[in-house]
């Protein structure tokens, strides 16, 4: 068996990497790419969480800027979320890697409820766990979600899986030619200069359990595997 320079890992997903150019919904071709990448890992035995975000199907903030209650676009948001992890799971049980959704907001006809105990006894029985549905409440991003599961399980790392991105930059760099990408940031570093990585509450959940967020890119196959076995890809973040 491969070393990996992880046991266990939150990987975070955005809605828009499932959706791939279309920037909308679920590209079948972009969730099967990502599972044959999170098979390949789980193959190296390491203990796999996800956490996917809603941006491809709904966004809470685009529902309150059209008059919606803020609490409802939200909870929206986090069923979109349930979505994606089925489709997720459906993705990585048709390769055979057992998986499991675990919701925030109860569903028990179609996932688990998030059980910290049990998410932890399903990771040390080698079953990637999927955790839908945000937190369970308004007003936290899915970067929030991944800060606090990866607290909760005491995962080793966040990587941070971008839809064309290699890492953190200056600037955009789609727009600005003179954008410098960083190799490795504190979260102070990050929250100070305003770049936009993850929220304000979600840096400081990492920065309080030291918990270090590597952000790379998903697009080419076989990223996954490079990030955990200690390959410098991307942008690592950690410390203060």
């Amino acid at each position: 068996m491969t070393t990996t320079n992880y046991r266990r890992i939150v990987l975070k997903l955005s809605g828009e990497a499932l959706s791939g150019e279309q920037g909308f919904g679920i590209e079948p071709e972009i969730i099967q790419s990502i599972a044959k990448q999170v098979k390949e890992i789980a193959e190296l035995g390491v203990e796999i969480g996800i956490v996917v975000g809603g941006g491809n199907i709904w966004r809470g903030k685009i529902g309150s800027e059209m008059g919606m209650d803020r609490a409802n676009a939200d909870y929206m948001g986090m069923l979109a979320t349930v979505m994606n992890s089925l489709a997720l799971q459906d993705s990585l049980e048709s390769m055979g890697i057992p998986t499991r959704v675990q919701t925030s907001i109860e569903m028990r006809q179609v996932a688990e409820p998030y059980i910290r105990r049990k998410a932890i006894r399903h990771l040390e029985k080698k079953r990637v766990v999927i955790f839908a549905a945000g937190t369970g409440n308004p007003y936290f991003s899915t970067d929030t979600t991944a800060a606090l599961r990866a607290a909760e399980i005491e995962a080793e790392v966040i990587l941070m899986a971008k839809n064309n991105v290699d890492g953190v930059y200056s600037a955009d760099p789609k727009t600005n030619k003179d954008a410098v990408k960083y190799e490795e940031l504190s979260f102070m570093d990050m929250l100070n200069g305003g770049l936009e990585v993850m929220d304000s509450t979600a840096s400081s959940l990492c920065m309080d359990n030291d918990i270090p967020l590597i952000v790379f890119s998903i697009t080419e196959e076989g990223n996954i595997k490079r990030v955990v076995e200690g390959e410098d890809l991307g942008t690592i973040i950690r410390g203060k």
